[in-house]
């Protein structure tokens, strides 16, 4: 069995997540965030849809962490990122930062918009 070694090619995966934090390509941000293959940044959480729909046209889908546990959706944010075009994918926060990181290696136009653990 050959192994590979995962390239991201540029792009910057999410490191590592703790209590209140995530660290993505070595910087740790601060409680809530949006990650995509070009920037990361803290965001304002669920009530902050406009966030969500400015990545519309650069990303097809949005891999959502819900924090450590699986919780439902507010439904305006489902309805605007929908809107928008893209795919909205709730999971809890450890799952969704696995799943950006595995969907990025791909080349995959994903974004992560997580609530800390």
């Amino acid at each position: 069995m050959e192994i590979e070694e995962i390239r991201y090619d540029g792009a910057q995966p999410v490191d590592g997540y703790g209590p209140g934090f995530f660290r993505v390509g070595g910087q740790v941000l601060a409680g809530a965030v949006i990650v995509t293959a070009r920037a990361a940044r803290v965001w304002s959480g669920p009530e902050d849809a406009e966030a969500l729909v400015a990545l519309s046209g650069e990303v097809d889908v949005i891999v959502y962490g819900s924090g450590a546990a699986m919780t439902a959706l507010p439904v305006t944010l489902i309805r605007a990122v929908e809107a928008a075009g893209m795919g909205l994918e709730p999971m809890p926060s450890p799952a969704a930062c696995r799943s950006y990181n595995v969907l990025l290696a791909e080349g995959r136009r994903v974004a992560l918009a997580a609530l800390p653990v």
